[in-house]
């Protein structure tokens, strides 16, 4: 893979172009595979980079161990995106846009499991898709469902 990317600031730049694009705030693991798009940052740049954006409230990283951009990220984001290279923010681009699709996917097809007063369980399905609520099914089981196997 070539490298476009070259010292801290660009890589900082990278991560910001990244962030700003995600439509959800994601876990570290999925920020990692987004942003090494570049031989230009591996994993030790990747995560010194990310505590100092979060150290300087570009990058909030929330109570759920997820990371997204501030508002203050997204402005300097807005300011730099042209200082990374054309076929890098194509890459981010075409990355950052998968993503969503998946995240919007989980947000789409929810399940829950509540227990009942008599001791049973109300065990939901809710299904969504981008205009609105596609079905919503509920149904009594005697006991708590087992988890499935991985």
């Amino acid at each position: 893979m070539p490298r476009f990317i070259h010292g801290e600031l660009e890589q900082k730049i990278l991560m910001l172009y990244v962030f700003s694009r995600l439509a959800e705030p994601v876990p570290f693991e999925t920020a990692l595979d987004l942003c090494l798009c570049d031989d230009g940052i591996r994993y030790f740049d990747f995560t010194e980079r990310l505590h100092e954006l979060v150290d300087t409230g570009h990058i909030l990283f929330s109570d759920t161990k997820l990371y997204s951009i501030t508002d203050k990220g997204r402005r300097v984001a807005e300011i730099c995106e042209e200082e990374l290279p054309y076929t890098v923010r194509v890459r981010c681009d075409r990355n950052t846009e998968t993503c969503n699709r998946a995240l919007r996917r989980q947000e789409q097809v929810r399940s829950s499991v509540e227990p009942r007063a008599n001791g049973t369980f109300t065990v939901r399905m809710v299904l969504d898709d981008d205009i609105g609520n596609l079905m919503d099914l509920q149904v009594v089981a005697p006991k708590e469902p087992e988890p499935p196997e991985p």
